[in-house]
């Protein structure tokens, strides 16, 4: 863009980001940053702007999801094959139902960096300033791990390639292949209480051997082995993002270098703000975070500033209000974007408006509301006639007890059995395909409706 360049956010109101004391030190790691090379290119980020063009018609649908917060001392290729390994299943079960693609986004090699509600935090009457995620500063309660030290951008940068790399094998390498996959996915149906999600699971089943009955084999059909797979983060810290901007050579547009699409948080969506002025030069796909404080007035110069050429894939809408109150909020931002006539992926995040702080003092996120949040944004989609694009979740492929409900039935005593996570809680494996199962249920009766009114 003509009017941008990639350090002018510096010159906007910055907030959620760290003060660094050495600014020497700083200088030195956004140099070095600076010569490595992206960890994502511009054709990998336009293709997902296509995908995503395709969702905002209803031609395909949006799989979201992974950490709230990567951390380091977490970080380990079990974890990450695990996550991915979910994220293919949900999306197996999702394509089945919604008969188009699912693009596979994860919230991964790249969201280290996390907004928090106050500045500092008291334990034991001792305040130091709150932990930002693992790329800033430690999570441990001492002064000195509080202090945000630039070169952690560095291991950050370095866990993020390598969990690219990963990635990327096990995209192409034949783990992803579908029959593989579905095989993961008979796993769970066979617990005890999973029941409602068996007949469609032998559905999957037959269609394979369907496919397979007429010569649609491994060998035969090389989109059955392998899978688009991008990732995402909150494009929160812009020093790191900044210093992996890059030129792209065959468009001469500028590319955030860190990550496939990159977001825009719910408190940092400020019109004239240093995070907007960022994102709004670069060419990847942008998210921005919707909550109930969200004005029509400030959507429409968002949508604006964020998406000036109205293109189809390059801005997604990321609903949050929390159960109970998306009839309240989504109508008039839905019906906003439709006066405008915005070109816009609509996403429901059902995670961050139902956090809440448990009996055993954990917070946690009970299933039954994240579920009741989703069915009521498609309930709404149906009514206002427009389309619901995909779903974000955080996640992890671990055995966590982090969120109560689901099948396993997880309690408020459960929690401390493996609570790992170092900020919001994630469903964990069980979790994460049960819900598959249900926005499928939600998808299913969308093309149902969809036909029934074609038919009439």
């Amino acid at each position: 863009m003509g009017d941008w360049s990639k350090s002018e956010w510096r010159n906007k109101p910055r907030i959620q980001m760290p003060d660094y004391t050495d600014a020497d030190k700083l200088a030195n790691v956004e140099a070095k940053l600076s010569k490595y090379p992206p960890l994502v290119f511009a054709g990998e980020a336009r293709r997902l702007k296509r995908e995503l063009g395709a969702a905002a018609r209803g031609e395909a649908f949006v799989l979201q999801g992974g950490d709230c917060a990567e951390a380091f001392d977490q970080f380990s290729a079990d974890a990450i094959r695990d996550t991915f390994k979910v994220m293919l299943q949900m999306a197996m079960v999702l394509t089945f139902a919604a008969k188009v693609p699912v693009i596979k986004v994860g919230r991964m090699a790249g969201q280290f960096a996390k907004p928090r509600s106050a500045p500092t935090e008291t334990v034991d009457g001792v305040e130091l300033p709150s932990y930002r995620g693992d790329i800033i500063n430690d999570l441990a309660f001492t002064p000195e791990a509080r202090i945000p030290d630039p070169d952690r951008m560095l291991q950050a940068y370095t866990q993020a390639a390598a969990t690219l790399n990963l990635i990327r094998a096990f995209s192409t390498g034949g783990y992803a292949d579908v029959h593989q996959v579905h095989a993961w996915t008979l796993g769970f149906t066979e617990s005890g209480k999973a029941d409602r999600y068996r007949e469609m699971a032998n559905r999957i089943t037959d269609a394979l051997d369907f496919m397979s009955a007429a010569g649609v084999t491994q060998d035969t059909a090389h989109t059955l082995q392998s899978v688009d797979y991008y990732t995402s983060h909150e494009a929160l810290l812009l020093e790191y993002e900044e210093a992996l901007t890059r030129v792209d050579t065959t468009s001469g547009n500028w590319l955030a270098g860190s990550g496939h699409m990159i977001w825009i948080g719910d408190r940092t969506r400020q019109p004239d703000g240093a995070h907007v002025e960022y994102c709004r030069g670069v060419q990847n796909p942008i998210g921005l975070k919707c909550g109930p404080s969200m004005t029509p007035e400030d959507l429409k110069v968002l949508m604006k500033r964020l998406n000036p050429k109205n293109e189809q894939g390059r801005l997604t809408l990321i609903a949050r209000f929390g159960a109970g109150k998306v009839a309240e909020h989504l109508p008039r931002l839905i019906r906003t974007v439709r006066e405008e006539g915005a070109e816009v992926v609509w996403v429901c995040d059902p995670m961050h408006g139902n956090t809440i702080k448990s009996s055993s003092g954990f917070k946690t996120r009970p299933f039954d509301s994240v579920l009741r949040e989703v069915r009521e944004f498609f309930a709404v989609h149906r009514d206002e006639g427009t389309i619901p694009g995909g779903v974000h979740f955080e996640m992890t492929g671990q055995d966590v007890t982090e969120c109560t409900g689901g099948v396993r039935e997880v309690t408020d005593e459960d929690l401390s059995d493996r609570y790992h996570t170092a900020c919001d809680p994630r469903l964990n494996a069980s979790q994460s395909l049960e819900l598959a199962f249900l926005v499928a249920e939600e998808l299913t009766s969308l093309r149902e409706a969809r036909r029934d009114r074609a038919a009439g």
